[in-house]
C-alpha cells in the first residue's frame, strides 16, 4: 500500500504491476459530433438546409439594416388599419390607464404613423387637461363644502368626447376635442 493517504488506491493487489491500456472512454462533448457521424457542414441544425439556399433567410432581409452596416435604424410605417387602431386605443384607454395609454402609444408609435402621433398627442393633451380640471373641481367641492361637487358632470361629457373620438379615428378621420389644452405639440 502507499504510504501517502490521500493517493487513491488502485484495485489491483500490491504485488502486480499496473499495465497500461486505453484511457476510458468519456462522451463527446456537447455540440461535437457523436462517434462515427461525420462533423457538421455549415448547418447549425441537422436536415435543414445551408444559408443561401432555399428555404434558409437571405442575408438583409429582415426588418431592418444588418446589424454592424452602420445604417440607422429606419422603422416600419403602419399600415392604415393599424393606424385606426391605435388611434382608437389612445383615445378610449384613458377610460382605464388615464394619461399613461396615450402616453405610451405616442411614444412608440410616434416615428412609425403621423396620423397616430396627431392622435395620441391629442389624446394625451386632452388627458393632461383634465387632469387640471380634477384639481381644480376637488379646490372647488373643499371649498364649497361638498356643494361644488357637480362639476364632476364635467367627466360625463368628458367620456362622451372620448368615445367621439375613437368613432371618428376608426373612420381614419382625426378628432379635435373642443376644450383641450394643448401643451405637447
Amino acid at each position: 500500500m502507499s504510504e501517502n493517504p490521500q493517493q487513491p488506491q488502485s484495485p489491483q493487489p500490491p504485488d502486480q504491476p499496473q499495465q497500461p491500456g486505453p484511457p476510458p472512454q468519456q462522451p463527446p462533448a456537447y455540440g461535437s459530433p457523436q462517434p462515427g457521424q461525420p462533423p457538421h457542414q455549415d448547418q447549425p441544425y441537422p436536415n435543414q438546409p445551408a444559408p443561401g439556399q432555399p428555404g434558409q433567410p437571405q442575408p438583409g432581409t429582415g426588418y431592418g439594416p444588418p446589424y454592424g452596416s452602420g445604417a440607422p435604424y429606419q422603422p416600419q410605417p403602419l399600415t392604415p388599419s393599424d393606424e385606426r387602431m391605435w388611434a382608437i386605443f389612445a383615445q378610449v384607454g384613458p377610460a382605464l390607464l388615464s394619461f399613461i395609454a396615450p402616453l405610451v402609444i405616442w411614444l412608440v408609435f410616434k416615428d412609425r404613423s403621423r396620423f397616430v402621433d396627431q392622435e395620441a398627442k391629442e389624446a394625451l393633451n386632452f388627458q393632461i387637461t383634465l387632469i387640471f380640471v380634477h384639481i381644480a373641481a376637488a379646490i372647488i367641492t373643499v371649498i364649497t363644502f361638498t356643494l361644488g361637487s357637480f362639476v364632476y358632470l364635467v367627466f360625463i361629457a368628458a367620456l362622451v368626447f372620448m368615445i367621439l373620438a375613437a368613432v371618428e379615428n376608426s373612420k381614419g378621420a382625426p378628432y379635435r376635442y373642443p376644450v383641450n389644452i394643448r401643451l405637447i405639440k
